[in-house]
């Protein structure tokens, strides 16, 4: 399947959304951090971002990595490039302490206030997101 970031943004959102206010904080958390994944890869494919034509994925192994990793990724893509300028990200990035393996951990791991600084990073995006549509560049 052709990969569509802001589609997988969005409902990764939404799922989050979701499960976050039924206290369900081990899948919000890892759903808050696909949906920031996807919505930076999104905006980094707007800033130039290269892809495969048959699967839509990025091209370059750098960008074929999660969250925790894409946030100075991201900043790389963005800088330089004057659409770029208004679209920048804290520099501390909120998911340092996110990884995809804690899809794995036993819920016990999870709590409200991790899921809430995940849901806080991911927010970020999405703004970022629903800038860029406003603003016609997605």
């Amino acid at each position: 399947m052709q990969a569509d970031f802001l589609d997988a943004h969005a409902r990764h959102w939404e799922d989050a959304e979701y499960l976050f206010r039924a206290r369900r904080w081990a899948n919000a958390d890892y759903l808050y951090g696909m949906a920031a994944e996807c919505g930076l890869k999104r905006l980094m494919l707007r800033f130039s971002m290269a892809i495969n034509p048959v699967t839509g994925s990025p091209a370059d192994n750098k960008d074929l990595k999660h969250v925790n990793n894409m946030w100075a990724r991201y900043e790389s893509y963005r800088s330089g490039k004057v659409e770029g300028i208004d679209y920048a990200l804290p520099v501390a990035n909120p998911f340092a302490n996110w990884h995809i393996s804690d899809r794995y951990a036993h819920q016990s791991n999870f709590d409200q206030a991790r899921a809430q600084d995940h849901r806080t990073g991911a927010r970020m995006v999405r703004n970022l997101i629903a800038k860029a549509q406003c603003e016609g560049m997605l």
